[in-house]
């Protein structure tokens, strides 16, 4: 695909969008991020009107609220009637007041009910994911009378590769035909001889969205039909909205696993004092945690005056501990995410970290002790008389750290989740000074028990 070269500046606006007009929607996009929201705005007013909503619809559209804001009342209310609900629900909750009343009261009924039912359920939930714009036809319609709905309405549908079917009377939902079978049905058959046999899936609205997905990904759907408490269909998910919402959790996961708050907005675009109090919270909290490191080698004072070499060792026994919890850390909370494992099998996760984790220290015992080993033996370091304990106090501080750190690591995620938290809080950063502290304390309890009466 070809790039769109950057634009200049000093160029009128409505040639920009001469230019852009027979552009793909995603590649306008990606110019007008480019430029400030106020050109932006001059752009999209000189693209063809279907044209321009199709861009308003992308949620890749960088500042959609502030560009909005900036259009003349009366485009911009044309501009929304013609988008999705939920598109334009999510540029609603950006907007401030008075801004936002003002829009909505100039919105048309239809449009106007869709955003308020959609705004209504909270921002992690299917319900503020989806469209209110789906096909739906009676169980007593032909095919044929299916397909020419489907003809009128197709402009003003977000998805048609699904078409759900209600029951006449109730208006619950029975079944969901596939496009592909609705037009190889025979035309005067009933809509309902072409629809697979088994129950359509459905979701509530009030269900997480990493519960859609799911279930979207199990069953290779590209549309999921939401229904509320009695059966009525009220909504859809589209697989296309789920990847942009599942795209945008991970990256705010990923940010808070490096010891942060998420990023509300991309990486160039935050302001500095902005970044600055989204990363400051947590390293002055992690600062003050790690001062309960030093506070546990306060403790241990006596023992490291009277042997100076264990302090060669702690930087490498903390990593390792600080290290192992965050593998765990990082396992549970993925698998947690995928429903691999649930908060009931957090005995069963404790079993298999426990060996794992004695079978990982030990394995770093070794290599720590042979190192040792080869540095006393070449000259490298002398270790003094007593280096044989030394290397087993640190092979022995190890086992025991890495086996905790593991377990700990991997049971923190469970403990969050049970108190209501997002798992992905326990940061690798977290892990590691919880490890870290826990890890000095060990090793010198080790230390104490093996060298006793020698150096100690």
């Amino acid at each position: 695909m070809n790039e769109i070269a950057p634009f200049d500046t000093r160029i009128d606006p409505s040639v920009l969008a001469a230019r852009l007009s027979d552009e793909r929607a995603p590649d306008i996009v990606e110019a007008l991020n480019e430029e400030a929201p106020e050109v932006a705005a001059a752009i999209l007013l000189g693209l063809p009107h279907d044209r321009a909503i199709e861009v308003l619809d992308q949620p890749e559209l960088d500042c959609a609220a502030d560009i909005v804001e900036m259009l003349p009342r009366d485009r911009v209310t044309s501009f929304l009637s013609g988008m999705s609900a939920d598109r334009v629900t999510d540029i609603f909750r950006e907007i401030e007041e008075p801004g936002r009343s003002d829009l909505r009261a100039r919105l048309d009924a239809e449009t106007r009910g869709a955003v308020d039912r959609l705004s209504a359920y909270g921002e992690e939930t299917v319900g503020s994911l989806m469209t209110t714009e789906f096909v739906a036809v009676p169980g007593n319609w032909t095919v044929a009378q299916t397909l020419d709905h489907v003809r009128h309405v197709e402009k003003t549908r977000e998805t048609i590769y699904a078409i759900f079917v209600l029951d006449p009377r109730t208006r619950a939902l029975t079944k969901a035909v596939p496009l592909r079978r609705l037009i190889s049905g025979n035309p005067d058959d009933n809509v309902l001889s072409v629809a697979p046999g088994r129950r359509p899936l459905a979701v509530s609205p009030t269900a997480s969205r990493e519960e859609a997905a799911r279930l979207i990904s199990k069953y290779d759907l590209l549309a999921l039909p939401v229904v509320d408490a009695v059966g009525h269909v009220i909504g859809i998910v589209t697989v296309d909205d789920m990847i942009d919402a599942m795209v945008e959790k991970q990256t705010q996961d990923v940010q808070r696993f490096g010891g942060m708050e998420a990023l509300p907005e991309p990486y160039m675009d935050i302001g500095f004092f902005t970044m600055i109090r989204k990363r400051a919270g947590w390293l002055c909290a992690l600062f003050l945690s790690e001062m309960l490191t030093a506070s546990a080698m306060q403790g241990f004072e006596g023992e490291l005056e009277k042997a100076i070499v264990l302090t060669l060792f702690i930087p490498l026994i903390m990593s390792s501990g600080g290290n192992s919890g965050s593998q765990a850390t990082s396992l549970l909370i993925r698998a947690l995410a995928l429903h691999q494992v649930r908060l009931r099998d957090w005995w069963r996760v404790a079993l298999r970290e426990v060996p794992t984790g004695l079978l990982l220290g030990a394995i770093l015992g070794v290599i720590g002790v042979v190192r040792i080993f080869i540095w006393q033996k070449t000259g490298l370091y002398d270790y003094g008389p007593h280096w044989p304990l030394v290397a087993a106090t640190v092979g022995a501080a190890l086992v025991g750290i890495v086996t905790f750190g593991s377990l700990a690591g991997s049971m923190l995620p469970f403990v969050l989740q049970r108190i209501g938290f997002d798992p992905a809080t326990a940061s690798a950063p977290f892990v590691a000074t919880l490890v870290d502290v826990t890890g000095l304390v060990i090793y010198f309890s080790v230390a104490l028990l093996i060298l006793k009466g020698t150096l100690l």
